[in-house]
């Protein structure tokens, strides 16, 4: 997955605001202790950072 792809799923989701609220705060246990930002700057792969979130925030199947 792109990064583009990646933040426009997030934006979808979670609103614009909200979604770069959420990836610079939100500290996650799926990643390792780490926020989405932090794990994406420590080379995580777009696809598993998302999966990740879909897990943790239980975002609806047809989004994922």
């Amino acid at each position: 997955m792109r990064l583009t792809d990646f933040w426009e799923r997030m934006r979808a989701h979670f609103g614009a605001t909200y979604a770069d609220s959420f990836a610079r705060d939100h500290v996650m246990t799926e990643l390792g202790g780490r926020t989405v930002v932090q794990a994406l700057e420590a080379g995580y792969e777009t696809k598993d950072v998302w999966r990740a979130v879909c897990t943790a925030m239980d975002v609806p199947a047809a989004s994922r």
